[in-house]
């Protein structure tokens, strides 16, 4: 099956930044400059707000804007906006970095191409389209054909392709639109012969498998039920009562058969997977963001699908994560981190699985940790590790769990991978901080052959050569001495001199920061001599299940501690100064650039906090929500709670005591179709921080918010939109940093 790796999230990078005064001057810089001339919204503080938390009384005076569709939150947004547009976009700045984003965005991009039928496919942006276009064409040699263009749906790009799915023989194409950026999709059904839609549009989908039967005669799907109001992108209401629904090809969606619910459950998500041989539909159960329940049905004996199917259950606790990677009759072999937190290979006997019987096909590694799986070739497994952030490519036997070989890589990263079981053939797509994208072809039937570089991506940069530049990656200690990895991306020079630098980090859900190529990145290096940093702090999956568990819950304020600790080592070692110094994070990683801004504002020149989670005393009550309770922590509990309240950036914000206190300069970013981290985090944050520093005389940097229309959390965002977001990141941080200069 294809796998679209797990990418790294979509990183924006710095600007310029012009040689900074040393921090120790601050005090008398301040003394002798004007407050900035920024007058905030005056944002209606609402008292009678209280909510009590286990004897302690929490004041929430922004509630109201947790209402999006209120006349006084639209003027909020308004009126924020008619701050922040202005200041970023009313100079020639802004036009001068927007124009070379443009040029330098202007390159072609491609996803790996597998094949369905007779008949491969693949993704394709010529360099500016809004969104990828799907080519398909009979042989490697032919020239592509589009297949389908989603820059069609709609005139300014906010219609996206999210999510795919061919039947096995490739007659049948599904397909998902999301419409602003938000998770919601519409499920489309096309006819590959034909190019043709066929008249069904499936609705009330979110979180979705499209998982087709082997007949190719339908596919189950995971749909929500009707709720009140509105259900765009825009809706702050809780997900809840998702159900598995069987779809068949050319009926009307309300004929769908309901095969599986759980109504005792309101928070569980269903994943569906059909097994490679088509007997069974595996259903992976999640309620959080790791840990799964496993539960299947027998598709051959349950015979024309007409109702609820009687389901077996194999896993019946939450505590670990398991992925189906294929199956040899009932023998089922799951990726899982139950007794191996770098994650392993076992096999389960569907006709005996208890859990005394499950073998061990592949053991776990003891320093690498096991990223994906895909079984190809019939009986050849392809494993994806990471070996201290970087990625490593192996192939195993799938009847022994034998290694077969090694492809060799660079430093950097697999992010994309596409092979199927019934084909011998696999394509890989490798990328790195100065690589857009090198992918190889490789075919199992001559496997006395290395793989060959099918296509690569080039970027036209003038000036621009590898050889001029410099990546490291360092070990750092950390707070309680925990060495911590992190990447330093620069141009090679004799002489270390302090430069503008961007921190960039994440930190939560198991997810790795690998090395990854970004545009603005090269242009902020090349052009503007700067330095990125990427420090793989805790929260992450980059060393396996234990690196993961100790940046949540109770030991979150590790990831803090961590990402600041890197900042103090850029210092320290002379990469960057502290007014040079700018940090950027989103979602999790907004948290993470709120909580450290207020916990070390005389620590950063400038920070970026994008679409982040901010309220951590309410972020469990709005859309999807309740699933980061995994990593968070449930605040309703006495226990997660007093650790909550402590790092939560709503709940920190106080005016600086002194000048070399005084927060960064800071830019809130969100969107207002935004569904996976609701608006009002930021909206809430950005109004609490300005009325902290409002009639503050020691705080001179700006606190900006800034809202944009018709977007997202990130996924499916249009190019042009990109690059806008880019854009005015990049103008602020530059007009930020040169104020400061002049202080």
């Amino acid at each position: 099956m294809f796998r679209t790796v797990r990418l790294l999230s979509q990183k924006l990078k710095s600007f310029p930044f012009n040689q900074l005064y040393q921090s120790q001057s601050r005090c008398s810089a301040f003394q002798a400059v004007k407050k900035m001339p920024l007058n905030y919204p005056e944002a209606r503080r609402d008292e009678t707000n209280v909510e009590e938390f286990f004897g302690k009384k929490i004041v929430d005076s922004y509630r109201w804007l947790e209402d999006p569709d209120s006349a006084e939150t639209e003027a909020f947004v308004k009126a924020q906006n008619a701050i922040s547009q202005p200041y970023l976009e009313s100079n020639d700045e802004w036009k001068v970095i927007n124009d070379k984003l443009t040029k330098l965005w202007n390159y072609p991009k491609y996803t790996c191409p597998i094949k369905y039928g007779n008949r491969y496919f693949f993704s394709h942006n010529s360099g500016l389209q809004n969104q990828n276009v799907l080519y398909s064409m009979p042989s490697l040699e032919a020239e592509p054909q589009v297949f389908l263009d989603p820059n069609n749906f709609s005139e300014d790009g906010t219609v996206a392709l999210s999510g795919t799915s061919f039947s096995e023989d490739g007659a049948h194409f599904a397909y998902g639109l999301s419409e602003s950026g938000s998770d919601w999709i519409k499920i489309k059904i096309r006819n590959v012969a034909t190019g043709e839609d066929f008249p069904e549009v499936l609705e009330k989908v979110k979180f979705s498998s499209m998982a087709w039967t082997k007949d190719d005669k339908g596919l189950f799907y995971g749909r929500y039920p009707d709720q009140e109001g509105k259900t765009d992108g825009s809706e702050t209401l809780m997900n809840e009562h998702q159900k598995l629904y069987y779809h068949r090809v050319g009926t009307p969606q309300s004929q769908d058969v309901l095969v599986a619910e759980f109504p005792e459950n309101p928070t569980y998500r269903i994943g569906a997977v059909v097994s490679d041989c088509g007997k069974y539909l595996i259903l992976l159960i999640v309620k959080d963001c790791r840990d799964n329940l496993v539960y299947f049905a027998d598709l051959e004996s349950a015979g024309e699908i007409t109702g609820k199917l009687p389901l077996k259950q194999i896993i019946h606790k939450f505590e670990c994560d398991y992925e189906y990677v294929t199956n040899t009759d009932s023998r089922v072999i799951f990726r899982t981190n139950k007794n191996a937190p770098n994650y392993h290979l076992i096999s389960i006997d569907f006709n005996d699985p208890a859990p005394e019987k499950w073998q061990v096909l592949i053991k776990e590694h003891e320093t690498d940790v096991l990223d994906w799986v895909d079984c190809v070739h019939e009986n050849k497994l392809i494993l994806g590790y990471i070996h201290d952030v970087k990625s490593q490519l192996q192939v195993h036997s799938l009847k022994t769990g034998d290694l077969i070989r090694k492809f060799p890589l660079d430093i950097g990263t697999i992010v994309g991978c596409s092979g199927r079981k019934c084909s011998s053939e696999i394509f890989y797509q490798f990328v790195s901080f100065l690589t857009p994208g090198i992918m190889y072809h490789y075919d199992f039937a001559h496997e006395d052959r290395e793989p060959t570089i099918f296509r690569e991506c080039k970027v036209q940069v003038e000036g621009f050569k590898v050889e001029n530049y410099c990546i490291e990656q360092v070990f750092y200690p950390s707070t309680d001495g925990t060495k911590i990895p992190m990447f330093i991306v620069r141009k090679k020079t004799e002489k270390m001199e302090p430069k503008p630098c961007l921190q960039y980090g994440y930190g939560g859900f198991n997810i790795s920061i690998q090395p990854t190529f970004s545009i603005t990145g090269l242009m902020f290096v090349e052009h503007f001599n700067g330095v990125l940093a990427f420090p793989n702090i805790r929260g992450g999956g980059e060393y396996g299940e234990k690196w993961h568990n100790a940046g949540r819950l109770l030991n979150k304020q590790n990831v803090f501690d961590d990402f600041q600790a890197a900042a103090e080592y850029l210092v320290k070692h002379g990469y960057t100064t502290k007014p040079q110094l700018a940090i950027q994070g989103g979602s999790n990683g907004g948290l993470l650039v709120g909580a450290c801004l207020l916990q070390r504002p005389d620590l950063f020149g400038a920070a970026i906090a994008q679409v982040g989670v901010l309220d951590m005393l309410r972020f469990h009550k709005f859309t999807i929500g309740h699933a980061w309770i995994s990593d968070y922590g449930n605040p309703d509990t006495q226990e997660h709670f007093e650790n909550l309240i402590k790092f939560s950036p709503l709940h920190n914000c106080r005016p600086p005591k002194d000048c070399i206190h005084q927060y960064p300069a800071t830019l809130i970013v969100t969107a207002d179709h935004d569904d996976r981290v609701s608006p009002l985090h930021s909206l809430k944050f950005a109004a609490t921080l300005q009325e902290a520093v409002r009639d503050c005389p020691h705080q001179i940097n700006p606190i900006l918010l800034r809202v944009y229309s018709k977007a997202g959390h990130g996924a499916g965002k249009p190019t042009t939109k990109k690059i806008e977001e880019a854009t005015d990141i990049l103008t602020f941080l530059s007009k930020s940093f040169q104020a400061a200069a002049k202080q």
